[in-house]
């Protein structure tokens, strides 16, 4: 009978350990650019664009509107979300393209230039704002702007804030539109079928200075539960259920024709797509969906194209990677792991975003990061030069994009148009 000895026992370990090791050494992840990202580049060198800017592909925008709108059930209204979109002209361009004139906005700065800019369009406050924002609002206006902000549905989560506004419409003179928001499972306030509902729904109902305009259920949290075990599908249940009581409950009080045309919103763009009929929302909301950040590469979201990327300058490009004080390690780390053989610094950085092109670039760990001269590490097959681009995907799309100035649109293979941001705010 055949016996393994200890030696040869640990001889084959080692071997083994050795062999993981080998299999876990990282592979060479550059290689030639992407026609598309040279193309790209050629457009922005034309247009003599020489720092970080933020660049919308039109083509791909259109695209990805009119997936949006085929996708919508017959008698499915969509509210494009402005702060994912945080441009009048990308706006106005979505308004022309998807039809819709409903807008969902998020703060009063936006709230305003809005009401300036698109007095017509239907505007859904997306959260509960302090009712001072409010004020300043109305306070803002202008005589001939005062017919706009009768379009506004002002997004209400407690009995206190709906006193708040009540008081404020009695002050202005204003019919407020009032939007009670919903928990339906994402728990981040809201109101649920009950008591307390029951009591707004009656304030609304008795109140000459305030309209029930509807409600705005939104679940965003659906698209990140497992499949597994059916977990996803039964918070999704539960979510339509919750929605289904609050509106049973809004006809008890109001009467069921009262509440046929009530705006039931719902959704936002991880989710439009679960809404196959009107039975539950008349309305969803969506809008990073259109530029389609890398939050947003969801198996659900997957017919969108990415739309949006941001381009920089590289400043320096060095044909082997230094780091300050660690240069002897230099050599050990090259031989281990090739994607560090080449630095380069680029113009700017320190965003949410991630490297697209050249392929194989990675943010250096030990380096750290830079909103100055980011470096950037790739392999061998890293080619590129200083005054070309490097070209990244945001992670989303309402923050990052105000950090650029005007976003560049890239059509038929030019810059065509510059589409000037919102100012940031909360």
């Amino acid at each position: 009978m055949f016996k393994l000895s200890r030696r040869h026992l640990m001889i084959g370990g080692a071997g083994l350990a050795g062999a993981a090791i080998l299999m876990s050494k990282p592979g060479d992840e550059s290689g030639p650019r992407d026609p598309y990202f040279e193309t790209l580049q050629a457009a922005l060198t034309a247009a003599g664009i020489a720092s970080p800017t933020l660049v919308i592909d039109k083509a791909r925008l259109n695209a990805n509107i009119d997936t949006l709108v085929s996708h919508l059930p017959a008698g499915m209204a969509y509210r494009i979300v402005a702060k994912s979109l945080p441009s009048l002209d990308l706006i106005a361009h979505i308004r022309k393209r998807s039809g819709s004139d409903r807008l969902m906005t998020f703060n009063q700065p936006m709230l305003s230039a809005l009401t300036r800019a698109m007095p017509e369009a239907d505007q859904l406050v997306g959260k509960p704002l302090p009712v001072a924002a409010a004020r300043n609002y109305f306070g803002g206006l202008t005589p001939e702007e005062s017919a706009a902000a009768s379009k506004i549905q002002w997004l209400i989560d407690t009995p206190e804030r709906l006193r708040q506004y009540q008081e404020l419409a009695r002050a202005t003179g204003q019919t407020l539109r009032i939007n009670l928001e919903l928990d339906v499972g994402l728990h981040r306030g809201g109101l649920e079928a009950g008591e307390t509902l029951k009591a707004m729904l009656g304030t609304l109902r008795e109140a000459e200075e305030l309209q029930f305009a509807g409600f705005m259920g939104y679940e965003p949290h659906l698209a990140a539960l497992p499949e597994a075990l059916g977990w996803r599908e039964r918070a999704k249940a539960g979510a339509w259920r919750r929605y289904g009581e609050a509106l049973a409950q809004a006809a008890e009080v109001f009467g069921a024709e009262a509440i046929a045309g009530l705006v039931r919103n719902a959704a936002g763009s991880p989710t439009y797509r679960y809404y196959q009929s009107t039975e539950i929302a008349n309305e969803i909301s969506a809008g990073s969906c259109l530029v389609k950040p890398t939050h947003f590469d969801t198996p659900l979201l997957e017919p969108h194209q990415p739309a949006s990327f941001i381009a920089t300058p590289v400043i320096k490009a060095i044909d082997r990677t230094r780091l300050p004080g660690l240069e002897f390690a230099a050599e050990g780390q090259r031989a281990w792991d090739p994607n560090v053989s080449r630095t380069v610094f680029i113009y700017g950085g320190n965003w949410l975003a991630d490297p697209v092109d050249p392929p194989g670039l990675s943010y250096n760990k030990t380096f750290g990061r830079s909103s100055n001269q980011e470096m950037l590490t790739g392999g061998h097959n890293l080619g590129i030069k200083p005054d070309e681009f490097v070209f990244f995907r945001p992670h989303q799309s309402e923050a990052v994009f105000l950090q650029f100035g005007d976003i560049a649109v890239f059509e038929d293979g030019q810059i065509t148009q510059r589409w000037p941001v919102f100012e940031a705010s909360a």
